[in-house]
């Protein structure tokens, strides 16, 4: 049995990418979906990482309905908000902000929430919310300048990237690491799922080389 209908990643992340290859899923189409990321005033995290799933979900779908090609398929769009507290870090993009970001990440812990949405070509809209605590452990003042000296930082939520070098910061995960990276796999296949992707039908042993 093959897939019914094509699959759009809102996202040009390359991490989401391959979190949806290890799974099995080969997107048809990358389709980066450009939004205002600003949180509204007393807007909280996790009310923000919905809002944007949803809105990036959206508005690859108003792209995806003008392309013939692409008019009857499924939308993936998802979008990850690291917080301390009530706090919303930015996806850095200075040092200076990623320095902010690593000093109030050091020793404590913080959640990371991460929304995931498909939108279907019929108007059905679903979505999930996933949260994970993650604890740094203290960082030194040279831990955070050779950090930041390596770039990583650079368009990462909270300024840093869990699947990097600051794995070496880490000192608990408590919840779903694929969605600290960007995704969270089990909620992502129980949403492809409820709308009809037949996400194991794809796995072919066939394809798997012979021990």
């Amino acid at each position: 049995m093959t897939k019914e209908l094509p699959l759009v990643l809102a996202s040009g992340s390359p991490r989401r990418l391959a979190l949806l290859q290890q799974i099995g899923i080969e997107p048809d189409f990358l389709l980066p979906a450009d939004i205002d990321e600003t949180p509204v005033r007393g807007e909280s995290p996790r009310a923000l990482a919905q809002r944007l799933a949803r809105g990036k979900a959206a508005a690859a779908r108003v792209m995806v309905d003008r392309d013939e090609a692409k008019a009857h398929s499924i939308v993936l769009g998802s979008d990850t908000v690291v917080a301390v507290g009530r706090r919303i870090l930015p996806k850095a993009e200075s040092k200076e902000q990623a320095s902010v970001c690593l000093q109030l990440l050091s020793g404590r812990m913080h959640k990371v929430y991460t929304g995931v949405c498909v939108n279907m070509p019929d108007g059905v809209v679903r979505s999930k919310l996933v949260e994970t605590r993650v604890r740094f452990r203290r960082l030194s003042t040279q831990d955070t300048e050779n950090y930041l000296a390596s770039g990583e930082w650079r368009g990462k939520a909270g300024g840093y990237a869990i699947q990097g070098l600051a794995g070496s910061f880490i000192a608990r995960v408590v919840g779903s690491y694929p969605s600290v990276v960007g995704l969270p796999l089990l909620e992502t296949a129980s949403l492809l799922q409820s709308v009809g992707y037949p996400i194991q039908n794809m796995w072919d042993d066939d394809a798997v080389p012979a021990a």
